[in-house]
């Protein structure tokens, strides 16, 4: 097997393309770039890929799912439910870096479901994955006690979601109103109060 053939090389190309996708923009991408950037011929990456749609879709999925599966592990570090999902917040913002190029990928995606109606499946198996991610680090909390018992895990999942996407894109954009810090404050706020902790436990740290 040739190093062209080997197993990550499918891996190696989505990469390509998340970050071609995240410095050009998606409509910029084409299949030879994509091939260059992975050091791949342009032959394999059709292999992989049978149309440019294919890739890109992919690409996304792949940049969304990758993200999570880092993002919302349990911190070895982490002493209890408070400290993880301050965390989790903490990583779900477009921080400089990683997570501000797969914020530009989300959104990315979130424009391309409105447009395309075959993605919009794709974008809310997506949505369900998060939410199921988020449901566990909420979910554990409540179930030890440390966040009040009484507490609607989906309900608080999903308005942690909605706060985290809309305070997330105005740091993205650089709103003069709303940095990295004060997102992160305004969702560590609101969820406090819901989960009945002090603020302070879901601070930046």
């Amino acid at each position: 097997m040739t190093t062209e053939e080997a197993p990550e090389a499918r891996e190696r190309i989505l990469e390509a393309a998340c970050e071609l996708i995240a410095t050009d923009g998606i409509d910029e991408v084409r299949i030879a770039r994509v091939a260059m950037r992975a050091g791949a011929s342009t032959a394999l990456v059709h292999h992989y890929f049978s149309t440019r749609e294919e890739l890109l879709e992919q690409a996304l999925v792949h940049s969304f799912e990758q993200a999570g599966d880092e993002r919302f592990a349990a911190a070895p570090e982490a002493r209890s439910a408070s400290e993880r999902l301050a965390r989790a917040l903490g990583e779900c913002l477009p921080l400089p870096g990683s997570q501000e190029r797969d914020w530009v990928l989300w959104v990315e995606l979130w424009l391309r479901a409105v447009r395309d109606p075959r993605l919009r499946p794709v974008a809310a198996r997506l949505y369900r994955r998060y939410r199921e991610w988020m449901e566990g680090v909420i979910g554990a909390g409540v179930a030890s006690g440390e966040f009040d018992r009484r507490v609607d895990v989906a309900r608080a999942a999903d308005r942690a979601m909605a706060l985290l996407d809309g305070a997330g894109v105005r740091a993205l954009f650089g709103d003069p109103e709303m940095d990295f810090e004060r997102a992160h404050e305004l969702v560590a706020e609101t969820l406090a109060a819901e989960l009945g902790i002090d603020a302070a436990e879901l601070g930046l740290g």
